[in-house]
């Protein structure tokens, strides 16, 4: 799929690796739709791509609520009159044991309230935002991509039981969605981030992110910027479909 022109959302587009994805997107000519729930970071996101002269549009909305999720593509149809493309990055975490337990007995377990928040937001939200991607699209007459933000975590990693099992999921996600989509020229992927250098993993102490690097083959922590040419790795061929990409240094080999 050639970029230039082309209208793709990207969920999560206020900070992080949703802005290294707008930006590089903007250089390749695309139109952003930008969503995210803090308006100042969007408007930061927008005024960037902005200057790099395409059009860029703003959304705030919670992917995990239904009624916003319908009318947030509403908004971007109305805008944009078409979709080609939805990078489904927003994601939250809320880290903790399954299970903790101090001389045989249990002091702590992961709460429905941890759970819950993580299975809103990075599982029905995916879900959400690809359903009424893919139905604009087919109505449209719109041949595209929906690529899911999975992790190097999908394979199970201590303290995060809930993020996990979103991360596995939205890949699964992506898979059933190549097969059943490809029918109507729409394609569905995955790419799985090892650790990445955002703004919040770059706050870390020092001495947190050299142990982190440590482990990594490539001794060092990816680039946000090396997720967004991902991305567009993935938008630009249109042979690539049903796979997930893991972007990590050789974390896992």
């Amino acid at each position: 799929m050639e970029l230039k022109d082309k209208v793709i959302v990207v969920t999560g587009g206020g900070r992080g690796l949703g802005r290294a994805m707008a930006l590089e997107l903007a250089g390749k000519g695309a139109k952003l739709a930008l969503v995210d729930l803090n308006q100042d970071d969007l408007d930061q996101t927008a005024g960037l791509c902005m200057e790099m002269g395409v059009e860029a549009r703003t959304y705030t909305a919670n992917v995990a609520e239904e009624a916003d999720v319908e009318k947030l593509f509403t908004d971007i149809v109305r805008d944009f009159s078409s979709i080609n493309g939805l990078v489904n990055n927003a994601g939250i975490t809320r880290d903790g044991l399954f299970i903790k337990a101090k001389d045989g007995q249990v002091v702590g377990k992961m709460s429905m309230e941890q759970w819950n928040q993580v299975i809103a937001v990075n599982l029905t939200g995916t879900f959400l935002c690809a359903r009424e991607a893919a139905a604009k699209m087919i109505e449209l007459g719109c041949e595209g991509c929906i690529i899911n933000i999975s992790s190097v975590s999908r394979s199970g990693n201590m303290g995060q039981t809930n993020y996990t099992a979103t991360k596995a999921g939205v890949e699964a996600m992506a898979v059933t969605w190549a097969k059943e989509l490809a029918r109507y020229g729409i394609r569905a992927a995955s790419i799985a981030p090892g650790y990445i250098g955002t703004e919040m993993v770059m706050s870390m102490k020092p001495e947190a992110l050299e142990k982190i690097a440590s482990g990594i083959p490539a001794k060092r922590l990816g680039k946000p910027e090396e997720i967004a040419k991902t991305v567009t790795f993935i938008l630009e061929n249109d042979y690539v479909n049903g796979r997930c990409l893991e972007i990590d240094g050789a974390l896992r080999i």
